[in-house]
């Protein structure tokens, strides 16, 4: 089975379903999301979308009803594609740690999701996803999904390190394979064990190839749809490593047992 590990919901999502269709790719985990850079049709337009895409991934977005409504988007999505789409729930950082408690059981487990994500804490903020984390780990190590591009900093990835060691039954994934800081992000994979690496929007495919050569069982193929493609990041993976066990696992086989597909 040949798993996205990273997608966002698209506006239509039939296009979606089109693009994984001619990827190959048998089901995608999806996240709800604010901004809608597919549904741009002009630069203006792609401004408009991207500036929302800047305040959620710095941690500025605060909008309760734009939460509500990217989750009803991401529900409605899953409920139309059982078959194709494992919708991750999302909460919110900005609230008490009893609260986030009470939303992981709520928002998450209670709708059925299969694990926590895409989270966006601010620049060194990091250290706001413990919460997360102690709930993950009261419900049998639920995944949880961290933005790794910028403004994600290195000292961010050193602290989700650290948090995942602390909380060893929950896997962590870092996103976008670290961005800028995929080497430093890589090491740091290879020190903590229930850290993973979340392959796309690589800015060199040289940084694929080694981050599965170093973390060969924690290393996941992903395409952060509509942002990346997913027949251009299954090329990738392809491109590095051969036919066999390793491309099998990173393309879906290591995701499928963390979810238990």
């Amino acid at each position: 089975m040949i798993i996205d590990a990273h997608s966002h919901v698209h506006d239509p999502v039939h296009r979606h379903i089109a693009l994984l269709d001619e990827a190959g790719v048998d089901r995608a985990v999806l996240f709800s999301t604010r901004p809608h850079p597919e549904r741009a049709t002009n630069l203006a337009a792609f401004r408009r979308e991207m500036s929302v895409l800047d305040e959620t991934i710095s941690g500025r977005s605060t909008s309760l009803d734009d939460f509500e409504a990217a989750r009803r988007e991401l529900e409605a999505a899953c409920a139309e594609h059982p078959d194709r789409f494992i919708g991750f729930g999302k909460v919110r950082l900005d609230r008490p740690s009893r609260r986030i408690a009470e939303d992981v059981e709520r928002e998450v487990v209670g709708r059925g999701f299969r694990g926590i994500g895409e989270l966006s804490p601010p620049p060194d903020g990091a250290g706001r996803l413990e919460p997360v984390l102690r709930a993950a780990s009261d419900h049998s190590g639920l995944p949880v999904v961290v933005h790794g591009f910028a403004p994600t900093t290195v000292g961010d990835l050193a602290t989700l390190s650290a948090l995942a060691r602390r909380y060893p039954s929950v896997p962590l994934v870092i996103s976008q394979l670290g961005g800028l800081n995929w080497l430093k992000a890589v090491e740091l994979a290879r020190e903590t064990s229930n850290m993973y690496l979340e392959l796309s929007t690589a800015n060199i495919v040289f940084a694929v190839r080694l981050a599965i050569e170093e973390v060969p069982d924690r290393t996941l193929f992903g395409s952060d749809a509509p942002y990346g493609d997913p027949l251009l990041a299954r090329a990738i993976v392809e491109r590095v490593t051969k036919p066999g066990a390793l491309r099998d696992r990173v393309l879906g086989g290591t995701l499928a047992e963390l979810l238990g597909l």
